[in-house]
């Protein structure tokens, strides 16, 4: 390409730095949005997860009272069974121990069924938290796939976005010589996307650091690209492109 002046390639690669950290925080933005709806979809698993505890939980109960209902049954027919024995005991001994295992098994009985009403009250308010969990749960889930669309569209909007930069960038290289534009890329690459800085009021645009007078008088001379002593960043002024 022709030789061009120092100056000249400043303008353009300030117009390429433009675009290109525009493109560095949109690929910056696509890096980290698959880890947002990574956690979005996280929290909404863990109100699953919770869910399913109280389901488990109340399944245990329900299995426990069955069995203490079946228990139940059998002390019932035990003391059906005992009193039907008394008639047929021969001596009042007999009688009298019988009659104390009958009071032992209604004794049993009583603690069952109090056991069994505790069980009904515990699955009632298991019960009743499972469906207004069951409500937080859908609220969620809504809310998540309402989110994760919204990043999705994002994530497709900064690609064609992306895409228009590319093309942008493609137009602005060919007006920069190769030896310029790769020193360019290489800071670019190690300075997070921020190769070419405007000095203001004595200051690099890119570490913020003091930019000595005689530095400045270099930049205005424009016969060599000067960069930032502290983060070697390229540096330009404004007002004098």
């Amino acid at each position: 390409m022709p030789e061009v002046s120092i100056r000249d390639q400043i303008r353009k690669l300030v117009e390429l730095q433009t675009i290109d950290y525009e493109a560095y925080s949109l690929r910056r933005e696509l890096n980290e949005k698959p880890a947002l709806i990574a956690r979005l979809q996280e929290k909404s698993e863990s109100k699953k997860l919770g869910l399913k505890k109280l389901e488990e939980q109340w399944k245990a109960i329900q299995l426990d009272r069955k069995a203490k209902e079946l228990e139940l049954q059998g002390k019932e027919a035990e003391i059906i069974k005992a009193n039907a024995q008394l008639f047929q005991l021969k001596t009042n001994k007999e009688y009298q121990a019988r009659l104390l295992e009958i009071e032992h098994l209604k004794a049993d009985k009583s603690i069952l069924e109090e056991k069994i009403l505790l069980l009904f009250d515990e699955g009632d308010s298991i019960h009743a938290s499972i469906e207004k969990e069951k409500h937080h749960v859908a609220q969620e889930e809504k809310t998540f796939l309402a989110q994760k669309k919204e990043i999705e569209d994002s994530i497709s909007q900064s690609q064609d976005r992306l895409q228009v930069l590319e093309s942008q960038r493609k137009q602005i290289n060919v007006y920069v010589n190769p030896s310029h534009l790769g020193r360019y890329e290489r800071i670019l690459e190690n300075k997070n996307g921020l190769a070419l800085v405007a000095v203001k009021n004595h200051a690099c645009g890119g570490c913020y650091m003091n930019v000595p007078e005689q530095v400045i008088n270099e930049i205005k001379m424009h016969d060599r690209f000067v960069v930032c002593e502290m983060c070697a960043r390229i540096l330009y002024l404004e007002d004098d492109l």
